[in-house]
């Protein structure tokens, strides 16, 4: 469950990048917007594509904490991304579970 909560994190992050038109050299939780963006792919249906090593990589050295801050959001389905695809993106990365998440 936990793997899942932060993959709908990560993809909840990419939608408010995409949403406030952040700058690449911005960041959201440690972040790059060009790693979530690189993320969105993974978490868009109906054919996410797996993802990529600057996916996972951005992933890596995010803010699990600070990303597990936006789970609760509505924000994801009204930009495309599909929360449960989000949510298996950590463990598609190879990933540790987040804890307390």
């Amino acid at each position: 469950m936990e793997r899942v909560q932060k993959l709908f994190i990560v993809a909840l992050l990419l939608a408010v990048a995409i949403a406030s038109n952040i700058g690449n050299a911005q960041t959201i939780c440690k972040m790059p917007v060009a790693g979530l963006m690189a993320c969105k792919p993974s978490v868009t249906p109906p054919k996410p594509a797996a993802p990529t090593a600057a996916c996972c990589s951005a992933l890596s050295h995010a803010d699990i904490s600070c990303l597990c801050s936006y789970k609760n959001s509505n924000l994801l389905p009204s930009l495309g991304i599909d929360p449960n695809l989000a949510m298996q993106l950590p463990g598609k990365c190879k990933l540790p579970h987040p804890a307390n998440c």
